[in-house]
C-alpha cells in the first residue's frame, strides 16, 4: 500500500540517479544542481520519518526502503565526488571505511532483528548522519564560496562524521551483544 512516507522515500532513490549524472563530469552550475538535488533528497529524509511516526504509517516497506535509501544516497554522492574529474577529491580509503561501517551496523541489525532483539538508533548515529549530510553537501559544491573551501569544510566534517559514525557502531555492536548475552542467561 503506498503511503507519502513511502513515496518521499522513493523520490529520494529517484534522485540518485540525477546526483549521479550531474556529479559525472561536474562544473560550477551541475555541482549546484547536484547540490539542490541532494538538500531536497535529504528533507525528504526528515519529512517522511515524521510523517510515518506523526500519523501512523510505519510500513514493512518503509523500514526497510528509509535506512536503504540513505545509505544509497549517501554512498552515490559520496562515491562520485571520489572518482570524479575534481581535484583534490575524497581519498578512496575514506570511503571504503564509510560504506565499511554502513554494511557492519547493517548486518549487525539484520542479525539483531532475527534474534527478536531491536536495536534504535543512538545519538551518536544521528549525529553521524547530521555531520555527513553537511559534509557531502560541501564536497558535492567542492569550489569556494565567499571565500570558504567547501571542499575543506566537506572534508572536515566528513572526517568528523567518520569518527562519529565508528564510535556509535561500537555502540551499537556493544549493545546488541549485551543483549545477546543476557537473552542467553
Amino acid at each position: 500500500m503506498a503511503n507519502a512516507p513511502n513515496a518521499l522515500t522513493m523520490a529520494r532513490i529517484a534522485a540518485i540517479p540525477m546526483i549521479v549524472w550531474l556529479l559525472y563530469r561536474p562544473t560550477r552550475a551541475s555541482s549546484i544542481a547536484a547540490f539542490v538535488v541532494f538538500f531536497i533528497a535529504s528533507v525528504t529524509d526528515f519529512l517522511d520519518g515524521y510523517l510515518a511516526r506523526r500519523y501512523g504509517l510505519i510500513t514493512p516497506l518503509g523500514k526497510l526502503l528509509d535506512p536503504l535509501a540513505d545509505k544509497l544516497l549517501v554512498v552515490s554522492a559520496l562515491l562520485m565526488v571520489t572518482v570524479g574529474s575534481r581535484t583534490p577529491t575524497l581519498p578512496a580509503w575514506l570511503l571504503v571505511i564509510i560504506i565499511g561501517r554502513e554494511l557492519a551496523v547493517t548486518g549487525l541489525r539484520s542479525i539483531a532483528a532475527s534474534e527478536g532483539i531491536v536495536v534504535a538508533a543512538e545519538r551518536t548515529g544521528k549525529l553521524k548522519m547530521i555531520l555527513q549530510t553537511i559534509g557531502v553537501h560541501a564536497l558535492i559544491l567542492h569550489d569556494r564560496y565567499f571565500g570558504i573551501s567547501c571542499y575543506f569544510v566537506g572534508m572536515v566534517t566528513i572526517v568528523a562524521a567518520t569518527a562519529v559514525g565508528l564510535w556509535s557502531a561500537v555502540e551499537y555492536h556493544v549493545a546488541v551483544f549485551r543483549r545477546m548475552a543476557s537473552k542467553e542467561d
